[in-house]
C-alpha cells in the first residue's frame, strides 16, 4: 500500500474556556508539502487551534492525527503522559510571536540544545547542521551571539531555524510577524517563504495577506471558532464564496489604507 502523503488531520475539534466556546467542531487535512494559511479577525480561535494541534492545549472534543498516529491520546485510548507528548512535539515545529529563545544560551546553542539533549543526537552531526540553517536564513555571522544583540527580526529568523533544527513533520507559526516593527517583517517573511517554495509542511496563522495570497497552496479562515470557508488562496481573495469572508477583506483592506494591519 502506498505511503499517504496526508501530514495533519484535524477532525472535529473544539475547545472552550469556561462559558467561551473558542473552537467549535474545526476539521481539515494538510499533505505533505502543503502550506496551510489561517486568517481571521481577532479573537476567533486562531492561536488555540494552533496549541491544540501539539496538545499544548487540551481539546474538549475532537481528533489530531500527524502522519496517522493520534496527538494526545496513546493506543489504548488514554491521554498521552509527558515523556510520550514531549516525544511527539519533537516532530511539530513551533515558531511563536515572541520568540522563546532561551536568553542564556548562544544564537548557535539555542538550535543546538534540543537536538541533543532530547533528540540524542550526536553533537556534531547536531552542529553541522545548525550553522548550515543559520546561513540558511541569513544568520551564520550571528552564531556566537546572544539572543539580547538581536534585532526582532533576527530572533524570529533564530526561532525558525530552531524549530527546523528538530527536523519536524510539520511547523506551525502563530502570527510569527505580529510583534516585529514594520520594517523587519520582510525579512522573517522571505524565509518564510523559501520553505514554503520548498516543500516545508507549515500551518500558519498570519495577518500577512499579501504572503497568504502568494505563498499559500491553501486558505482557511476561521470567525468565531469555526471554519467558515477554505480553498484556494486566488479564489478567496478574488472571489470569497461568503459574505463573512467578504466583510473580512474589505475591513483588512481599509484597515491597511489607514496605516494599520
Amino acid at each position: 500500500m502506498a505511503q499517504s502523503s496526508k501530514v495533519l488531520d484535524v477532525a472535529g475539534v473544539s475547545k472552550r474556556f469556561g462559558d467561551v466556546e473558542v473552537l467549535c467542531d474545526v476539521s481539515f487535512k494538510v499533505d505533505k508539502g502543503e502550506t496551510i494559511c489561517v486568517l481571521g479577525p481577532s479573537g476567533s480561535g486562531k492561536s488555540t487551534l494552533l496549541r491544540c494541534i501539539n496538545w499544548l492545549e487540551r481539546p474538549d472534543a475532537g481528533q489530531i492525527y500527524l502522519n496517522g498516529e493520534q496527538v494526545g491520546i496513546n493506543g489504548a485510548g488514554i491521554v498521552m503522559g509527558d515523556r510520550d507528548l514531549s516525544k511527539i512535539r519533537t516532530r511539530i515545529g513551533m515558531v511563536f510571536q515572541h520568540f522563546a529563545l532561551w536568553p542564556h544560551l548562544t544564537v548557535l546553542q539555542n538550535l543546538m540544545e534540543a537536538p541533543v539533549q532530547v533528540q540524542k543526537r550526536p553533537k556534531a552531526e547536531v552542529r553541522d547542521e545548525a550553522l548550515a540553517l543559520l546561513s540558511k536564513v541569513g544568520l551564520l555571522e550571528k552564531r556566537d551571539a546572544f539572543p539580547a544583540k538581536l534585532s526582532g527580526g533576527q530572533k524570529q529568523r533564530v526561532g525558525i531555524a530552531r524549530a527546523l533544527a528538530m527536523r519536524p513533520d510539520l511547523l506551525l507559526f502563530d502570527e510569527p510577524t505580529s510583534a516585529l516593527d514594520p520594517e523587519l517583517v520582510g525579512e522573517v517573511l522571505v524565509v518564510m517563504r523559501d520553505l514554503a517554495r520548498e516543500g516545508m509542511t507549515m500551518v500558519i496563522v498570519t495577518h500577512e495577506m499579501g504572503f497568504a495570497r502568494e505563498a499559500a497552496t491553501r486558505v482557511l479562515f476561521l470567525d468565531r471558532g469555526r471554519v467558515v470557508e477554505t480553498g484556494s488562496p486566488d479564489r478567496f481573495f478574488s472571489d470569497p464564496e461568503t459574505e463573512r469572508a467578504r466583510q473580512f477583506l474589505q475591513r483588512y483592506a481599509g484597515d491597511t489604507a489607514n496605516g494599520r494591519r
